[in-house]
């Protein structure tokens, strides 16, 4: 869809600017990119270990972070009948979807820093 289709039609343009402040609401914060690309990187992990690779986050905000990604469809909690009970978690298919976008951020993440540091143009 082009910019000039939108411009023809102001609903389709509407419903653009929905869905991006949907996917931005979706993944905003701090964490959840982390938190994704982590369980994209080492599959399925429990909370110790999220919290682990995810340097800096407290035991309250990754509960957080994880219970609005569980929510929003983007991981799934299992509860493993260990002793003592340990629970794990795992992205759904739906967010394999959005590690070109992570990946994306990712490459534009590390031309900004040079652009910054002056070392490209």
């Amino acid at each position: 869809m082009t910019n000039e289709t939108c411009e023809k039609d102001p609903q389709l343009s509407r419903e653009r600017i929905l869905a991006l402040k949907d996917a931005i609401e979706l993944i905003s914060g701090k964490w959840k990119f982390c938190i994704l690309l982590n369980l994209y990187n080492y599959g399925t992990m429990r909370f110790k270990d999220l919290q682990g690779t995810s340097v800096g986050i407290t035991p309250k905000v990754l509960s957080k972070e994880l219970q609005d990604l569980e929510e929003n469809r983007l991981i799934t909690r299992t509860v493993n009948n260990t002793k003592p009970v340990t629970v794990s978690y795992a992205l759904t298919q739906h967010a394999i979807e959005i590690q070109p976008l992570i990946n994306a951020l990712i490459e534009f993440g590390l031309k900004h820093r040079l652009k910054i540091r002056g070392e490209s143009e």
